[in-house]
């Protein structure tokens, strides 16, 4: 048996890089995944390629910045699958200036993605988990959302928000048997840092106090969003899991 046999899940983000890993392994476990995205024909392609893998997959497009769409995209789910028992809040987006640098658009941008679509999430999804009798969020933060970094003003406020909604949510439906906990990834090797990591210069510098000294695989994030979905992290909730190489060691 696989570890989420049985299990309707939920990826936001999950056309391509590490949301596509998360709903993956998920769907290589047993789980049957619902991956949602703004990219519909990578989104598409992402779901296929699960279900040529012997999985079972739906896309839908999903702007998490939308109430409306989050509204959508539950409502549909329930209605097809009648449960859904883990959500993981992975979407999002990355803009790399200091503050004196950074337009009031771009900081409502990347707060409407990565914070109110994170909060859209958990809000929206609470009632089916409910009423399936619990389940697991996982909400993708950052080690920008324990530690401050240059150049990163709005990001970093951005993760440290989904950090604190995370506990204040686990601590608020713990009587509801719902679970949620936050990921704290370091520096990964995705679309996303593509161009970053192809200049030796930079790679190096945002690497920092990385202490195995690379940047981690796709995998490596979602073997930690698979414990904390499954019924293994039964004793977890408003924990921070930190897979970062050894970023905040020091």
């Amino acid at each position: 048996m696989g570890r989420m046999d049985g299990k309707i899940a939920l990826v936001t983000g999950a056309a391509m890089g590490m949301g596509r890993t998360h709903a993956e392994t998920l769907a290589r476990e047993g789980a049957t995944v619902v991956l949602t995205d703004i990219d519909d024909a990578t989104g598409e392609g992402t779901a296929e390629a699960i279900r040529q893998a012997g999985g079972s997959a739906d896309y839908m497009h999903h702007n998490v910045a939308s109430e409306e769409e989050w509204k959508s995209v539950i409502d549909t789910t329930v209605a097809k699958y009648g449960k859904i028992n883990v959500l993981v809040n992975n979407a999002g987006i990355l803009i790399l200036k200091p503050v004196d640098q950074t337009e009031t658009s771009e900081w409502d941008k990347i707060f409407d993605i990565n914070v109110k679509g994170t909060f859209f999430g958990i809000k929206h999804v609470l009632p089916a988990m409910q009423k399936a009798g619990g389940g697991s969020i996982v909400n993708i933060s950052s080690i920008y959302g324990l530690i401050g970094a240059p150049s990163a003003a709005a990001y970093e406020a951005s993760k440290g928000a989904v950090r604190l909604l995370t506990k204040a949510t686990a601590i608020d439906y713990a009587p509801h048997k719902i679970r949620v906990n936050s990921v704290h990834p370091g520096v990964i090797d995705t679309p996303m840092t593509k161009d970053l990591l192809a200049d030796p210069d930079v790679k190096q510098a945002i690497l920092g106090t990385t202490i195995l000294d690379r940047p981690a695989q796709p995998q490596e994030i979602s073997n930690a969003v698979l414990f904390l979905a499954s019924d293994e992290a039964s004793f977890m909730t408003g924990s921070e899991m930190v897979v970062d190489g050894g970023y905040t060691a020091q």
